[in-house]
Order: structure tokens, then sequence, then C-alpha cells
């Protein structure tokens, strides 16, 4: 693997786009630390620090996660690349239902090129309600936080005058958005993985180092303090590498349904007559389920407390109490929404029906499996019971961190990386990444990181599906100012340190 590594730096293209991706990625990480102008982070985070391990701090800690820290400090960055991934999924769901829509994506890079502009528009559309919201909830922290927010102990959050804060924050926030929305577009066209994945996913492992500093913390504890043994630290690390390990074989788990291609003669040719396959993933809705049962469940939970507490309705109350995390009411409801967006998504994306046209208009077909209708109501069958698999996995992984903050009383920090929804976003990006950087290796005869890689045919056809890498010495003009203020940053943190 550390050749594999050594070979990526020596092909100029994949040189280039690894060192771009890298220098955006930093662009993103700079715009999480630069709070907005007039707002004092100070009471957001201390408040946070207290509600990380409670019930009380679901709301909060899901979207922090997915900003990448950037909504705790109140940063330009803080609505995150959350906008434009709601854009983007509401037109991927409308195009399988609105007729127009789904003509635009059958006109190909026309057709794609007005929907990407549309999703443009709805992600601005999104940055003003959302940005609108959140700077009057934190104008009045009572809307956001409920009474735990205690002006008196923790302090204002906004220090500036009202409505011009208002106004000129939400500009900010939509522009930081649309600057990471711009930021992963370049990254998936000239650098190298998915831009939008790549950001959300560095936002999750920027927390490695206060994880790590909490483990330590955990397991040499200060003098008078009780901490966690060898053989608890020993079952940590195994039970991380057993959830790592099953995330992997799912995410990565398919079956290949074997399809058999009829000879034909077109011209003085005959095609056809080989044997391949069709592969259908066990968890084909991705992350997908899990984000949109996680933030359903934030809904009912905040409106039934709001209308408990407006009305004196202490059932009201206490039902709402019981959709937070750490209750069972939760953890069923959060499989049932689960098991229920599986299944939505799969039915809205996977066509059975078309596949089984297409495998008859090219003269394919299952063995042992009637053409048509059949083969229809066959992958039908097949992706049912999948999809189920996937479901069950999918809760499991979702309720793993909570009950290590729950019930053994790991920190929020430590137990955020074993399951959950950002464990299945890194993992999945990650291998996805890989997959990309495995092409160029390939290309060029070298070795990839994958093994089963150096048995198969090394082809030069296999093209990237990005766009053109730019130049190195463009490439180098964002590198290394990027890389000069991240020593610069980091000369900062060691004079701090050493100061104390």
């Amino acid at each position: 693997m550390l050749s594999a590594f050594t070979n990526s730096l020596k092909i100029p293209e994949l040189r280039s786009r690894i060192f771009y991706t890298l220098a955006l990625l930093f662009v993103a990480r700079v715009g999480a630390h630069i709070p907005l102008p007039g707002l004092n982070p100070a009471p957001l985070a201390a408040f946070f620090k207290d509600q990380a391990g409670s019930t009380g701090g679901a709301l909060v800690g899901l979207y922090n996660m997915f900003t990448g820290g950037a909504l705790v400090k109140g940063a330009v960055f803080a609505l995150g690349i959350m906008p434009y991934i709601s854009a983007s999924i509401i037109f991927q769901l409308m195009t399988a239902v609105v007729p127009a829509l789904s003509r635009l994506q059958q006109e190909g890079d026309v057709g794609r090129q007005k929907l990407t502009q549309y999703t443009r528009y709805a992600t601005l559309i999104i940055c003003l309600v959302q940005g609108t919201l959140l700077i009057l909830a934190l104008e009045n922290p009572a809307r956001l936080f409920g009474p735990n927010f205690d002006v008196n102990l923790y302090g204002s959050i906004v220090i500036a005058p009202k409505a011009w804060f208002l106004v000129t924050s939400v500009i900010f926030m939509t522009a930081g958005t649309l600057l990471l929305m711009w930021l992963g577009e370049q990254i998936t066209a000239r650098g190298i993985g998915n831009g939008v994945s790549l950001l959300i996913t560095i936002g999750i492992l920027a927390d490695i180092p206060g994880a790590a500093a909490t483990a330590y913390q955990l397991f040499f504890p200060a003098i008078g303090v009780k901490g966690l043994g060898l053989p608890q630290a020993i079952v940590m690390i195994l039970l991380f590498v057993l959830v790592t390990m099953g995330i992997i074989l799912v995410v990565q788990g398919q079956r290949k349904i074997p399809v058999q291609y009829a000879k034909r003669v077109v011209g003085n040719k005959v095609m056809g007559g080989q044997s391949s396959f069709l592969p259908l993933k066990v968890n084909y809705s991705g992350v997908m389920p899990v984000i949109f049962a996680s933030a359903i469940l934030l809904f009912p939970q905040q409106i039934f407390s709001q209308v408990g507490a407006a009305f004196n309705m202490p059932f009201l109350t206490d039902f709402a109490q019981n959709l937070l995390r750490g209750h069972w009411v939760y953890y069923v409801s959060m499989g049932t929404l689960i098991l229920f967006f599986s299944y939505f998504w799969v039915s809205v994306m996977f066509k059975p029906i078309q596949i089984a046209d297409d495998l008859k208009k090219y003269g394919g077909y299952i063995p042992g499996v009637r053409p048509g209708e059949p083969t229809a109501k066959f992958l039908d069958f097949i992706m049912t019971r999948m999809t189920l698999a996937g479901a069950i996995f999918l809760t499991i992984i979702a309720v793993m961190p909570d009950v290590f903050l729950f019930e053994l009383n790991v920190p929020q920090r430590i137990a955020v990386f074993f399951g959950g929804t950002g464990m299945l976003i890194t993992v999945g990006v990650i291998l996805d990444t890989m997959k990309q950087i495995e092409t160029f290796l390939l290309q060029r005869h070298y070795d990839g990181f994958l093994k089963k890689g150096r048995v198969r045919s090394r082809s030069a056809n296999a093209a990237s599906a990005t766009g053109d890498a730019l130049s190195t010495e463009a490439v180098m003009k964002i590198a290394l100012p990027m890389l000069g203020l991240l020593l610069l940053g980091v000369a900062i943190w060691a004079y701090k340190i050493i100061s104390q």
C-alpha cells in the first residue's frame, strides 16, 4: 500500500489532482473557522460542550457534524454544504415523479446542465430560508435550544444590532454555502473523488485529533479521576475494527445476477454470445435513509415540545422527551423510518421494468427466467429481500454510537466513530476515492491499493469520469499559498501551547 501512495505522486496528472483537491479542502476548513461579524461563538461552544453527552444535543450535534464544526463556531460556513445536498435530493426524487424533469435528464448534457442550474437556484432559496431561521434562533437561543440555554450563565451569542446582523449574516452564510458548492464541483471536475462528499467527510474527520485526546484522557485520566482499564481499551479497539469491517462489507456487498447475451448477426459480424452479470447492491439506498430518518425525527420532537409548553400539556412534553436519543421510542421510530425510506428510495431509483426491457432489447436474459415481465418480477423479488437486510444493517449502525454514549458512558467525540451517519459517509467516500486513484494507477501499469487489481487487465481505455486536470503550474499557484497558511497556523498553535 505504501508503494501505491508513492506511485500516486509519480503520475503528473494524478499528482496535480491530489494537490488541487487538498488545496480546495483546506480552503473549506479555513472557512469553517472564520466567525460571522457581530457573533460571539464562545457561549455557543460552551453550551454545546455541556449538552454533547445529553439527549438534548441531538439537533445541534447532527447538523454540526455535517458542517464540520462550523455551526458551533458560528462560522461563515455555518450552513455547510447541506442546502446543496438537500436541493440535489429534492430534484433527484422529483425527476422520478415529474415527467418534464425526467425528459430533461434524458436529453443528455444539455438537460443535465439545466437540472444542475435549477439545483443551484433551489440551493440559493434554501440558504436564504435556513440562514434566516438560524440567525433568528441565535438571536433568541430559547427557540433553538429551549430552556436549557441560560443567557445569564453562557452570555449573549449576538453582540451586534439584530436587524443589521440578520441581513449581513444571511448574506455571508449564503455566500459561504455557494462557495462550498463551487469548491465541490471543482473537486469533482478537476480533482479526485466526489467533491461534495469529500467536503462532508473532511468535516467529520476534522474531529479526529479531539477524539484522540479525549480517548487518551479516558484511558489515562488525571490522578483521582476514574478511567477505563486495559481490557476495556482492547474491547473498544476490537469493536471499532469490527464495525469498520462490517460497514465496508455491506457498502461493497452486492449480488451478481448472471446475464447471458444471445448471439446475433449485425452486418458481417456476429455480436453477443458472452456472459455477464447484473450487480445488485445490498445497501442500494446508501446512507440516505439514516439522514432522512434522523432529520424527520427532529421535527415532531420540537413541535410537541413547543406545543406542550405553550398550552400546558404535560403529556405532549413527556412524549417529546421520548423522541430524543436515549429513549426506546426514538429507536423504534428510527428503525421504522429507516426501513420505510430504504424501500422508498429503492422504489424510486431502482427500475426493474426498465432493466428487463433493456436486457430484452439487447438480447440479454437471466438463465432460468423468461425475458420481459418475469425478469422484472424476479429482480424486484431479489431487491426486496436485499433491501430488508440493508435496512436492518443501517439501523444497527445508526444505533451503535448511542449504545456507547448512553449505555457505556463513552464520550460523544469517541462514540461517533463507532458507527452512525458520519461513519457510513466516511467509509463510503474513502472507498470511492480509492477506486478513482486505483483507475489512474492501473492505467499507468502501477499496482493499486486493491490486491485483486493486480490480476485484472490494465487497459488504457479505462477513462476517468472526471474532467481535465489543471497544469502543475496552476495547481502550485493554489497549493503553495495554502501550504504556507497551514504552516503559519501550525506555528501559531505551537506558540500558544508553549506559552501556556
